[in-house]
């Protein structure tokens, strides 16, 4: 069974294994300061009697407060768009952001692999057991799930129950954390040649 990480490299395995948010929010946080930048702009030029960069704030004010005789469409349209950035901003807050990598228990490192790697590994054990060419073989990992697409050589017998078992094998080797469920999927038709 796999022994948990020490305690000092879970920062290195979390940060190595989540994206940051940082992106996001300095984007958004950039957008508000300039945002604020530009009234505090409009509402000194205001007070200094100067002509307006794109409008006073009193015409802004008497414009907000003539949307509710405008038509229908514009109010609404923007409301909509404000509530989409809204939730995308908050999905972005609350999911966790996930990198395609998976963690592999080590008593002496902090030992982080690609998604790729572990797919190109049971991609070789798969086609190995199904005694089929490597080439006809594709795998996609995600989080929790790798799914095993092969495509035999036509006219050679594939033995589904073998395939499974090996690529079973091979993640029980990795012992990967978050664990990951195989699924194996064989083409009906086969491909000629090997």
């Amino acid at each position: 069974m796999s022994t948990p990480a020490p305690y000092s490299y879970r920062r290195i395995l979390r940060r190595e294994t989540h994206s940051s948010r940082a992106v996001p929010a300095i984007t958004v946080a950039v957008a508000v300061i300039l945002l604020c930048a530009y009234a505090g702009t409009e509402i000194v030029l205001m007070m200094l009697n100067r002509r307006a960069l794109l409008a006073a704030p009193q015409d802004m004010l008497t414009t907000l407060g003539t949307l509710g005789s405008a038509p229908v469409a514009a109010p609404v349209t923007i409301g909509i768009l404000l509530m989409l950035a809204g939730i995308l901003l908050l999905i972005g807050a609350l999911t966790p952001g996930r990198r395609a990598r998976h963690q592999i228990p080590s008593g002496r490192a902090a030992v982080v692999v690609d998604n790729e790697v572990i797919a190109s590994a049971l991609a070789r054990q798969a086609a190995h057991a199904g005694n089929a060419n490597p080439d006809n073989t594709v795998v996609s990992v995600s989080a929790h799930r790798a799914i095993v697409h092969l495509t035999p050589t036509s006219g050679t017998p594939v033995q589904s129950d073998a395939i499974k078992e090996a690529v079973q094998q091979q993640l029980a080797a990795f012992e990967l954390y978050p664990p990951v469920r195989a699924s194996v999927v064989i083409a009906a038709a086969g491909k000629v040649g090997s």
